[in-house]
């Protein structure tokens, strides 16, 4: 099912295919597709996911090990 959306300009439409949020200007005809999920990786051994970023940290919540990273969040990753 497509849903379309005007956007704050007349010209701007909003849909969504799958996981991507589709941006459509009309003056221009061009497109774009954003998507905003962050999914978590899951990995066996977090060593090597914890040296992907400086700003990764190993932390330990509900007997679960994570890797967590506040300034670029694409680095999440969960032992398991």
């Amino acid at each position: 099912m497509l849903v379309l959306r005007k956007g704050v300009y007349n010209h701007i439409y909003f849909f969504q295919i799958g996981y991507c949020n589709v941006i459509l200007d009309m003056l221009t005809l061009r497109s774009r597709c954003v998507t905003y999920v962050n999914k978590m990786k899951v990995a066996n051994s977090l060593k090597t996911l914890k040296n992907r970023h400086k700003a990764c940290k190993l932390v330990r919540r509900k007997g679960r090990v994570y890797v967590i990273n506040k300034r670029v969040p694409k680095f999440k990753a969960r032992q398991g």
